[in-house]
């Protein structure tokens, strides 16, 4: 063997020119490699492409896995198709991608949408999701039909508990379906408990004048449901009312409102039945600087002992918020606008749950169909 430079005999196995120096085997070249599964970047004329695996999938015999692979082009240089590589593995199909889970979904909508809600909803809503901490770290796109179903079943069993799991969910699966995780409104397919809702018995006429006639023999207790009867005003809001949130001369009562935006926006007006008793009540006011009485306990003492010494039955306070609606709406007859002011909600629907006809004012209303005279 002679070397191709300078001519001379050299030995078979020769790599190169003992003499010249010449190499006979060509250099193996070496080139950095990339960490596995970041991506590579090549050339293509005077351009550069990023491309990373995203992926695998099966070959269509099924004997082995073929990569999935993920490519951007025309990088002036090769710096910037190496910067791009991170944003096309974070860009991979979405099969590829891990969803987010029903928690990291309540924490975006704790922040922001739960937020702008009343405190009796904001309270509820976070009782409904600590009942669905079973699915909480589930990925959506792994939620079912029948695994909502069970769950909301298992842990609600009342009506309006199920319906505010329902409403959570609701909101959670807006929010993946707006990241493109979810394309069905899984929620609407849960069946709600039957509402099993005992009806308010309002008091009668001749209960309210028990009372009345209890309240100038001395009962001073009694004022407590009367001013309810004639305001609408609810539990809470006696418990928290103060001398300075009444104004007689105005015949309003300002500030007392809860659990919606609308009452806690919307004055209580005072009939003139009861400027009386709020008046006598604001000369002898608690030592706690409310008017009546702040804690449950004896306001709920009083209440009762109010009704059994006037002689009436043991009905629940909220019976006086329907009595109220009751009145004005069928005894007097008030238009369902003004009704809906003065019980302070926000649509005359609630009529239907708090006004209560009875078979008398029913009948009297059968009796307008007349028989047509000739």
């Amino acid at each position: 063997m002679n070397c191709p430079k300078c001519h001379r005999e050299l030995p078979d196995d020769a790599v190169l020119c003992c003499y010249c120096g010449k190499r006979f085997v060509p250099a193996k070249r070496t080139r950095p490699r990339r960490p596995n599964g970041t991506g590579h970047v090549y050339q293509r004329g005077k351009t550069w492409t990023a491309r990373v695996v995203v992926g695998y999938k099966l070959s269509d015999d099924g004997t082995h896995k073929l990569p999935v692979w993920r490519t951007k082009g025309g990088f002036r240089s090769q710096r910037d198709a190496m910067n791009h590589l991170g944003i096309l593995l974070a860009e991979g199909p979405k099969a590829q991608r891990k969803a987010p889970t029903l928690a990291e979904y309540w924490s975006s909508y704790e922040k922001s949408e739960l937020l702008k809600l009343s405190v009796s909803k904001t309270v509820a809503y976070r009782g409904a999701w600590k009942k669905l901490s079973a699915i909480a770290h589930y990925p959506v796109d792994r939620i079912t039909v029948t695994l909502l179903r069970e769950t909301v079943s298992k842990a609600a069993s009342t009506y309006y508990t199920a319906r505010d799991c329902k409403v959570v969910l609701q909101h959670l699966f807006d929010l993946a379906g707006a990241d493109g995780w979810v394309s069905r409104d899984l929620p609407s397919y849960i069946v709600l408990p039957d509402l099993h809702e005992k009806e308010r018995t309002p008091f009668t006429e001749a209960e309210q004048a028990a009372l009345w006639a209890s309240y100038e023999a001395g009962n001073t207790d009694a004022a407590i449901p009367l001013i309810m009867i004639y305001t609408g005003m609810m539990p809470g809001e006696m418990m928290r009312l103060r001398p300075e949130m009444v104004d007689l001369e105005g015949r309003k009562i300002v500030g007392v409102g809860l659990k919606t935006k609308v009452r806690r926006d919307s004055p209580v007006y005072l009939p003139a039945p009861v400027v009386p008793l709020l008046a006598a009540a604001m000369e002898h006011p608690q030592d706690s600087g409310y008017l009546l009485y702040h804690s449950e306990k004896p306001f709920y003492l009083h209440y009762y002992a109010a009704l059994e010494t006037a002689g009436v039955r043991r009905l629940e306070p909220y019976s006086c918020r329907h009595t109220t609606a009751t009145a004005l709406a069928i005894t007097e007859n008030i238009a369902p606008q003004t009704v809906q002011r003065l019980m302070r909600w926000s649509t005359t629907r609630m009529l239907d749950r708090y006004a209560h006809p009875d078979d008398e004012v029913i009948l009297s209303a059968a009796d307008a169909l007349k028989r047509p005279t000739e």
